[in-house]
């Protein structure tokens, strides 16, 4: 036997034998070769791929973006290993769809081109991977709900306790010159209800966050008018000699969602509050233009120190600096997605001792 039939045999015995879908294709993008493998992969009969157009293995909505990478890679041919982030859509003769992994060679015979492709089904991978993931966001799940019973054991202690204490004290007050110390106690019950009331709210915002049932509803609003509600609802919140400032330049009228634009402003607004001393002002400056809209939350606080910056947004992220003052680390989380959800930008700049700054930055779409 010649030794150029030797070497076909073992060529041939290495093609048809080889664990992994081969096949080969020319310029043209028709299907030269393609080995046992291939068909049985495909669920085409012996020899039954030869000569088919190479998109007939390949979905219909795919057909357009597949002919121009294979025209650009017959002009600029280059190796793609396995595993190269082409994680792709196979079709079977029977119209079913898998996941297959692609890598790529090229070679040039009696001056035509050809394009050798190692194909293999990676249903099994992908199905263990969405497992992972599953489990994952289960573990992840179950971590939350752990944190939320270990944080809520302690945040939600303080306020209770001034709740059961307030409440004792109100029945001492029985006559008409004790109404200011009833007022007092009302007051801190009001308040203690209310931290109680924005822990569960963050919570139940960071659930819907996660399940991806957040609903987007942009329409036009003013946002100078909605400023100023804003400054009117958390008015009641400001220290002794405290005031909330605005200043508005350029139009009013920005397409949004309001809703989840609240819940942003009234976080950083009574952060700015609750971190900032008495008797200083927390500036809200507005400015619409052509294209952004952005909204600047100014304070004279405590600052945020540069080594927690980075973490700012993280989920239960608490800055070193505040850990005597109450709070469950999620509010800048629930910012930082919510932003997200109705396309903006936040940035923020900080110095400690010296206030922060919290800048939002809204497309100012077509109203």
């Amino acid at each position: 036997m010649s030794t150029v039939a030797n070497k076909d045999l073992r060529f041939d015995a290495l093609f048809n034998s080889a664990s992994i879908g081969i096949i080969v294709v020319n310029g043209d993008g028709i299907i030269d070769m393609a080995n046992h493998f291939a068909h049985e992969l495909f669920h085409y009969g012996d020899n039954e791929m030869i000569g088919l157009v190479l998109e007939k293995l390949i979905p219909q909505r795919y057909h357009h973006k597949h002919v121009q990478h294979r025209t650009n890679y017959n002009s600029q041919p280059q190796a793609r290993p396995m595993g190269a982030n082409m994680i792709l859509s196979a079709l079977r003769k029977d119209g079913t769809e898998f996941p297959v992994e692609i890598s790529l060679g090229h070679f040039t015979k009696e001056e035509q081109k050809y394009t050798i492709a190692f194909i293999i089904d990676i249903t099994i991978r992908k199905a263990n991977e969405e497992l992972t993931k599953s489990l994952e966001k289960e573990k992840e799940v179950n971590d939350l709900k752990s944190r939320f019973v270990t944080m809520a054991s302690h945040e939600f202690r303080t306020p209770l306790s001034t709740i059961l204490s307030s409440v004792s004290l109100l029945s001492k007050y029985t006559t008409t010159e004790d109404q200011a110390k009833r007022d007092k106690h009302i007051d801190r019950i009001k308040s203690s209800v209310k931290t109680l009331t924005d822990i569960l709210n963050e919570f139940l915002s960071l659930g819907k966050i996660e399940e991806g049932k957040i609903d987007i509803h942009k329409e036009p609003f003013d946002l100078k008018d909605f400023i100023e509600a804003i400054i009117y609802e958390m008015s009641i919140l400001l220290k002794s000699g405290q005031t909330l400032v605005h200043e508005h330049n350029g139009t009013s009228l920005i397409n949004s969602d309001s809703n989840l634009l609240k819940h942003v402003l009234i976080n950083l607004v009574s952060n700015a509050i609750k971190f900032s001393p008495e008797n200083t002002p927390i500036k809200i400056v507005t400015t619409i233009d052509s294209n952004t809209a952005t909204i600047n939350i100014i304070d004279k606080g405590m600052g945020i120190p540069k080594e927690d910056q980075i973490h700012l947004f993280e989920r239960f992220f608490r800055a070193s600096n505040v850990t005597n003052i109450q709070g469950t680390g999620l509010g800048l989380h629930i910012v930082g997605r919510y932003i997200d959800l109705i396309d903006g930008t936040i940035q923020y700049n900080s110095e400690l001792e010296q206030g922060s700054q919290f800048s939002i930055k809204l497309p100012n779409e077509p109203i």
